[in-house]
Parts: C-alpha cells; structure tokens; sequence
C-alpha cells in the first residue's frame, strides 16, 4: 500500500484485490473522520475481486446471472455495476460541504476528472444526457440505435454523501475482462456496451491510469 498527500488529500494505492465488505468499512470510517475534522480527504485507489454491486435503484431483472459472482448490496446511488481485476476502482472520500454543497456541480466534477485524465492517452469522453458515466464514441462498430454512432461505456459513477462527505465513487476499465459485464445490464442501459483502454487498442498500464488521475485532479478540484 503506498500513501502521498497533495495539498491535504491523501492518495492511498492499493497493491493485489480488496475485499468489497473491505473497502466499504474503510470508507465509512474515513469519511467518518473527515466528517469530524479529525483526518484529511481521501482518494483510494484499488481493484477487486471479480463481484457486481447494487447501487439504491438497481432492478433485480437486472441481474441476469445472479450466481456468477458475489453481489453485494451497495448504498451508493446508480444500478448494478461489475468490478474486477484490470478495473482501476477510485473511492473518493472528499468533503462536499466545503466545496461548495452542490452534489449535482460535484458529480459533474467527477465526470470531468474521468474525461481529464483519459484525455491523456488521447481519448475523448463524452457524458450523454439520460445515460449515467463516460462513454467512447466507436465508429468502427454497428450502432444499435438509428442513425447514430456506436458507443461504449468506459467508466462508471456512483456515490453516497454522508455528513456531505463523499464515498464510493468512479471505476474505470483499463483491462478487465469484459466479458464479466455479461452478467448485469449495466447501470439498466441495454443499448450500449462496455470497453477498455486495452479494448480501445491502447497499451496502458495501471500505473498509468494512476499518473493521469493524480495529474488532473488539480485541474478539476482546484488545490
């Protein structure tokens, strides 16, 4: 496990799979004590055992291979999502309260911070009214809807507030199995499919991913 701080946000990357029931009790008591003042904000940096998680507005219809993998009820708002090796996990642990109390502005911020840091490898992300996450227009593929571009998502977005301290967060897929999201309809979107860097015929590493996040954060949150 490696830690560094940036101007009082603690980074912590995590090495090898946590545990789900892991990371969900550790975020609930750091925002805990960030809630407190009494530790710094967080964004930690993990990957996961093969599992899918129900976010509050998940459908049980949804999940359409319900022994495959774990499942794990989540608190977070959104649907069901997959999490797995190859997926780089970002729990944000970040006190909305004192930046600004506008959850909507911050799930925006969000956003912006994934397209930020995959304009790095010079991919262009897109956010699509009605259709929650960041998406990568696929020309080279079938459309499934009449008269526009095939699109695929690359990175999912859920969060919780308590206390307007943020946990949960966002992944984004640099090489998992792809084939996992065959067990769920993601986030209820059946249109639409899922993709990787490495999918997108780009050789990028974890560690990559990590760089570009840690390098745009500043950009979107300010330091």
């Amino acid at each position: 496990m490696e830690r560094t701080a940036t101007a009082m946000v603690e980074w912590i990357t995590s090495d090898g799979l946590v545990e789900y029931d892991q990371a969900v009790a550790f975020m609930e008591r750091r925002a805990a004590a960030i809630a407190d003042g009494a530790e710094d904000e967080c964004i930690w940096l993990v990957e996961h055992p093969p599992l899918y998680t129900a976010g509050t507005s998940a459908r049980r219809e949804d999940l359409t291979d319900p022994e495959r993998f774990p499942v794990y009820e989540s608190k977070r708002g959104g649907q069901y999502t997959y999490h797995g090796p190859g997926q780089r996990v970002v729990y944000v642990m970040l006190n909305v309260g004192q930046r600004g109390h506008d959850v909507r502005r911050f799930v925006q911020q969000l956003e912006s911070w994934v397209i930020a840091a995959l304009d790095e490898f010079n991919v262009k992300g897109h956010i699509r009214e009605g259709r929650v996450g960041v998406w990568v227009e696929r020309p080279e593929k079938p459309s499934t809807v009449a008269g526009g571009i095939a699109e695929d998502k690359i990175a999912a977005i859920g969060i919780r507030l308590r206390k307007w301290v943020s946990f949960h967060g966002i992944s984004i897929n640099v090489e998992p199995e792809l084939e996992h999201f065959s067990g769920i309809v993601p986030c209820g979107i059946t249109e639409y499919g899922v993709t990787s860097l490495v999918d997108l015929g780009l050789p990028v590493t974890m560690a990559d991913v990590d760089v570009a996040l840690q390098r745009s954060f500043a950009k979107v949150f300010g330091s």
